[in-house]
């Protein structure tokens, strides 16, 4: 057992609570494992209406992201460690994703990478003012998985796609109005959800019960920060080619556009290939399960790849945010460098037993 996630039933509500603060609740192996078998519990228990997912009060972040370190020094070696943490952490995505009762996340603070696969796939997603959503994989050489395969391309036009590109970061109401939460509230409010939560008796239409209380506490969502560049989002992030889209952005007239292709150049090329090649499949797939196997894929070679193991060292290790990436220019990465990440795995694809 592990004291970093805390699961307990109160008055017909599954809670679950992250506990692992000095990392700012990032997820390991332990804690991927006590959440998948309660949620398999939960999912059949009578006396389980509603699950809520959260942090620990008086502690920051909802969850950072998984065990990056560990992922780099299992790559260093046979990267075994990091396969088992991928399989487990994406079927408890497959179980959160499929879970047949109402799922609340209480997304107030930051909430990247695993942190987003917590939350996202879950019917219902409270975003506050500290809520700070990113997907910044591509940053590191990683790539956005988690899902990310599933949602991101789902989100309006080409949204998705720049969000999984740049690694771009929403901050508190623009995280509900991209899509990624369902909700907004001010944090001073969450207690107050907490409680009436706690109070409610869900034993009969829970679902409605809970629209009922999320209702009447959180606000109305504005129109997002970034909805005057939907347009160039849409224009410049559509196609198959991450060099059009810099070369689009590049020759706008917009400032903004201009700092995206920047930003874009910092990212590691390979990886900015893979993302947009898993969000452009993502899309196609018929099932959830069929995206993760594609991010299974993805992952079981990634972690060992040395853009992963550079970026990591660059941003996370050494934090001089120099890393030199392999190839060097979006214009080297070939087809064949991004196929190989997509190739099936035969007797070691990811099982959803």
């Amino acid at each position: 057992m592990t004291d970093t996630v805390l699961t307990r039933i109160q008055g017909g509500v599954g809670y679950i609570t992250l506990n692992r603060p000095k990392a700012l609740h990032a997820l390991n192996l332990p804690m991927c494992e006590v959440i998948l078998t309660a949620l398999r519990e939960w999912r059949d228990d009578p006396d389980v209406h509603v699950v809520m997912i959260d942090h620990a009060d008086g502690t920051r972040g909802f969850c950072a992201g998984g065990d990056i370190a560990m992922l780099r020094e299992s790559g260093m070696s046979d990267g075994r460690e990091a396969r088992a943490f991928f399989a487990e952490e994406y079927r408890m995505n497959a179980a959160i994703k499929a879970f047949p009762k109402p799922y609340v996340a209480i997304m107030d603070g930051v909430t990247m990478g695993g942190g987003v696969g917590l939350s996202v796939h879950g019917s219902y997603r409270i975003a506050t003012e500290r809520t700070l959503f990113a997907m910044p994989e591509t940053g590191i050489g990683l790539f956005p998985d988690v899902g990310g395969g599933w949602f991101l391309p789902r989100l309006r036009g080409e949204l998705g796609t720049w969000l999984a590109l740049t690694g771009a970061r929403l901050k508190g109401s623009d995280v509900a109005a991209a899509g990624v939460a369902t909700h907004f509230l001010p944090s001073e409010l969450v207690p107050n959800l907490k409680a009436q939560i706690l109070d409610a008796d869900f034993s009969a239409g829970a679902a409605e019960l809970l629209g009922v209380i999320l209702k009447s506490l959180t606000h109305t969502i504005p129109a997002a920060s970034y909805a005057e560049h939907h347009a160039l989002i849409d224009s410049a992030f559509r196609g198959d080619r991450a060099e059009d889209m810099v070369a689009a952005l590049e020759a706008s007239d917009s400032d903004w556009g201009q700092k995206q292709a920047a930003l874009l150049r910092t990212k590691s090329p390979e990886t900015v290939k893979v993302a947009l090649r898993q969000v452009r499949e993502g899309a196609r797939c018929e099932t959830f399960e069929e995206n993760m196997r594609m991010e299974y894929r993805i992952g079981w070679r990634k972690v060992q790849s040395p853009d992963f193991i550079e970026g990591v060292r660059a941003v996370i290790i050494d934090k001089d945010n120099a890393p030199a990436w392999s190839p060097a220019r979006l214009e080297d990465v070939s087809d064949a460098d991004v196929d190989r990440y997509f190739a099936p795995l035969g007797a070691d694809e990811l099982s959803f037993d």
